[in-house]
């Protein structure tokens, strides 16, 4: 009877010693051999969208009247957009300014006066999806066409990435998985379970042009060529295994 009430002393008193170490030391007491290795995946798909950055810019010395040209040449792409099957959802207006317009300073005058206004200017922009890539090159020719005369750049994109992106998952954690083998099996240890993933936010490497507009609108024009290649998603992974010893 006297033993076990010492055992039992001496478990009460371990206890307590353990319960009152620092948290570090507790760590380091029951932390156990591990590695951290990280991985990375790629995959490619196609795209099947392009996200255009489309502008109509006007200038007149009245601000009403670069307005109207404005607005009547955004009208006519609106409506070659909609017969080219965009749908309202995919037009969304991305910026819209009028700003005067001032008359150059002659070099050599320093007088006092202030700028003088000559004119307006008024810009309005467009950022328009085409789902349909084969109605790109029709898209782009008909803009220039009918006014638009400011553009930005054509991204491929694609709308549901999520199956490259889990093919990239698998191919960084398997490229994880391979060099962890490698390293202990140069130093003669085995490796055990896995203890933590840590997955970096996923990268999407997408295909962007920029677009020009100088050509006049009245020149004749071949079709738009498009070549819309593959877009990469990368991804990158931090894994921890636990070594066996």
């Amino acid at each position: 009877m006297a033993n076990c009430r010492l055992m039992w002393s001496v478990a009460v008193s371990l206890a307590a010693f353990v319960g009152s170490l620092p948290v570090a030391a507790q760590e380091v007491a029951h932390s156990e051999a591990v590695i951290n290795i990280s991985g990375e995946g790629d995959a490619s798909l196609a795209p099947n969208m392009a996200i255009l950055q489309l502008g109509v810019v006007s200038e007149d010395e009245a601000a009403a009247a670069a307005l109207k040209a404005n607005n009547v040449s955004m009208a006519k792409v609106l409506k070659m957009l909609t017969d080219q099957s965009v749908v309202e959802r995919d037009i969304q207006t991305s910026g819209f300014d009028i700003v005067p317009r001032y008359r150059p300073v002659v070099e050599g005058m320093t007088d006092d006066k202030p700028p003088v206004i000559d004119g307006y200017r008024v810009s309005n922009g467009l950022t328009v999806r085409v789902r349909d890539l084969s109605k790109l090159g029709a898209v782009i020719d008909g803009a220039v066409q009918l006014g638009v005369n400011q553009a930005g750049s054509i991204r491929f994109t694609n709308d549901k990435p999520e199956l490259a992106i889990n093919d990239a998952r698998k191919d960084a954690m398997q490229d994880a998985i391979a060099k962890a083998k490698v390293l202990t099996e140069a130093a003669g240890i085995k490796l055990g379970r896995i203890v933590s993933i840590n997955e970096n936010a996923p990268r999407p490497f997408e295909q962007t042009m920029m677009m020009k507009t100088s050509m006049a609108r009245d020149m004749p024009m071949a079709p738009t060529p498009i070549a819309t290649g593959e877009n990469n998603y990368h991804v990158a992974v931090n894994v921890t295994f636990a070594l066996v010893q």
